[in-house]
């Protein structure tokens, strides 16, 4: 029964490797591809390709998440967070550090003052609730960073300003509104009935392919928050045994 245990964890571990690798090599080659594209381009296509980074960019965050809760390489901790800090920079140059110790809060509080995620009682709105939430996140010397990254790109590779700005500044913007709407603001508003203890989690119910695409299950919260030691890629066998029960 334990070698059966260690040898699923080490298959999970794999998996968790191979699919962060994916997410990060992705995201790079399709950046890349997308600095050199003319914007001429028709609409249609521009607008596919910003969908198509910001759920990338989303991805890199989600890879981040999993390894603060240790499960992005299970096998090697120390590997984890080194996945985890890597995902972090690329998504916005934030600190893994930082972030770990903010999202552990959130878990161990849930909806109350000491939730970093959590409004302060009056900015209980879509909008006042994100920007409450990303002051928490954001600093101003990221924002120095990413001025400093966004024309030395521009200057030493000759990177046009407008596919910096389409293809790398925008869907980052819009990755932060996808995981604030799915990941905090569905799943942690006050329902109706009024929260379900202890985890102040709810679940939006999603077919598992809508669930992927909309945030990488994501919005399987209440699950993620009763077993916070399953990768997002986990999430849809815990939510199909309770919908079957």
């Amino acid at each position: 029964m334990q070698s059966e245990q260690i040898s699923q964890k080490l298959i999970d571990s794999v998996i968790g490797l191979s699919i962060a690798t994916l997410i990060v090599i992705v995201w790079t080659a399709s950046l890349i591809l997308l600095f050199t594209v003319n914007i001429s381009e028709h609409i249609l296509v521009l607008l596919l390709a910003i969908l198509f980074q910001t759920f990338l960019f989303t991805g890199l965050f989600i890879t981040a998440h999993d390894a603060m809760h240790g499960v992005a390489f299970s096998q090697n901790l120390n590997i984890n967070h080194l996945i985890g800090t890597i995902s972090l920079f690329l998504y916005g140059f934030l600190s893994y550090k930082t972030l770990v110790k903010k999202h552990w809060m959130h878990h161990n509080h849930p909806a109350s003052e000491l939730d970093p995620d959590f409004h302060d009682g009056e900015h209980k709105k879509f909008f006042a609730w994100y920007f409450y939430f990303m002051k928490n996140y954001w600093s101003w010397g990221q924002i120095i960073i990413w001025i400093i990254a966004y024309n030395g790109i521009h200057y030493i590779f000759n990177i046009p300003r407008t596919n910096l700005t389409l293809f790398w500044a925008l869907p980052s913007l819009l990755s932060s509104l996808q995981l604030f709407y799915f990941g905090t603001f569905l799943t942690h508003r006050e329902p109706l009935k009024g929260y379900a203890k202890p985890h102040y989690a709810e679940t939006i119910s999603l077919p598992i392919w809508l669930s992927f695409i909309t945030c990488y299950h994501f919005g399987y919260h209440r699950e993620h928050h009763e077993y916070p030691h399953l990768a997002w890629w986990q999430l849809p066998g815990i939510y199909k045994l309770r919908q079957s029960i």
